[in-house]
């Protein structure tokens, strides 16, 4: 049985330059960092291997060479990435060591927006991976089975595999991982202030 798989992790940039003017060719602030973590048991318990990410990300690479490698704002329970919501886009993809990295431009979508407001704001964000799988127990880890398919990137709040956690850095300097409740209100007060709540 397939099923949505959702990975979440701290962003933290190699490149977090958005105090710093790093813009894309279209003018959209850009950062970089890791995207996601092989071979290692995250917060949810499961176990992706390095080759199955190795095949994913090539599937993926089409998507970012064609400059349709969208995500979203917070996760979706759905494989479908829902336009209104979109933030960014992953405008490159690589490996270092056992970590895949990308470089992430942020739209200027309402929801683009926010997350800039919060990247600026030095709010610590999540980076999550969407796909879908099956899963087979090896003792208490869930190994995702050969069946995975990656869909997107999006950015979250709360982490489940350790490293992918995004913050500005300054003037070469990381910023502090802050604590997830900060971002979870400051995400919950913009999307609200317009009298509906959608969260």
């Amino acid at each position: 049985m397939s099923n949505l798989l959702i990975e979440t992790n701290i962003f933290r940039p190699t490149v977090g330059l958005i105090s710093e003017g790093t813009l894309s060719k279209r003018g959209n602030p850009v950062v970089s960092g890791i995207l996601a973590t092989v071979e290692v048991k995250n917060g949810n318990g499961r176990y992706y291997s390095r080759g199955l990410w190795e095949r994913e990300i090539e599937k993926y690479m089409e998507s970012v060479n064609e400059n349709r490698a969208v995500g979203e704002l917070d996760h979706p329970e759905t494989t479908v990435i829902n336009l209104k919501n979109v933030s960014h886009n992953i405008t490159e993809i690589w490996w270092d060591g056992d970590n895949v990295m990308g470089k992430v431009e942020i739209l200027p979508t309402p929801s683009g927006n926010i997350l800039k407001a919060l990247i600026e704001s030095n709010i610590t964000v999540g980076v999550s991976s969407r796909g879908t799988g099956s899963l087979k127990t090896n003792g208490s880890v869930l190994e995702v089975q050969d069946d995975y398919d990656l869909l997107c990137f999006d950015f979250v709040s709360t982490p489940s595999n350790p490293g992918s956690y995004m913050s500005v850095i300054k003037e070469g300097l990381e910023g502090h991982v802050k604590d997830y409740s900060k971002a979870h209100r400051t995400i919950q007060e913009i999307l609200c202030s317009f009298g509906s709540c959608p969260i």
